[in-house]
């Protein structure tokens, strides 16, 4: 299950971030962004989130999950658009295929709550390895 090991890299940032912090005694709480192209089910990778926080500094904290629509810009004619599930890559406006992707593939921790000091942001927002 691809989602679990996502938990488990969120659960090793977190700790490593809380053990650096020298006095936190507990987490409250972990926000995450996950975009629509990530390839994330949102529903198993909190079910995995909570076993992976079992017998850790995370136990009983709470994964928030911040949806990021999937966004597409054509290069020949700019138009923008929500690209949805499955992805529309072709350009509504021309029907051309030469597009970027803008938004959507994001993976990453956005804040953390300690139990004893306020939010705190992750000390580096780099991506969860896709490698997981």
């Amino acid at each position: 299950m691809h989602e679990m090991s996502v938990a488990l890299a969120v659960v090793d940032q977190v700790e490593e971030a809380a053990t650096r912090a020298k006095d936190v005694t507990a987490v409250r709480w972990v926000r995450l962004q996950v975009g629509e192209l990530a390839g994330v089910v949102p529903e198993a990778l909190a079910f995995s989130f909570e076993l992976a926080c079992a017998g850790t500094l995370l136990e009983g904290a709470e994964l928030i999950t911040e949806a990021v629509p999937g966004r597409a810009r054509c290069t020949p004619c700019a138009h923008e658009w929500a690209v949805g599930m499955p992805p529309r890559l072709t350009c509504p406006a021309c029907g051309g295929t030469q597009t970027d992707l803008l938004a959507g593939r994001e993976l990453q921790i956005l804040d953390v709550h300690w139990e004893d000091g306020g939010p705190m942001h992750a000390p580096t927002r780099e991506p969860i390895s896709e490698e997981c």
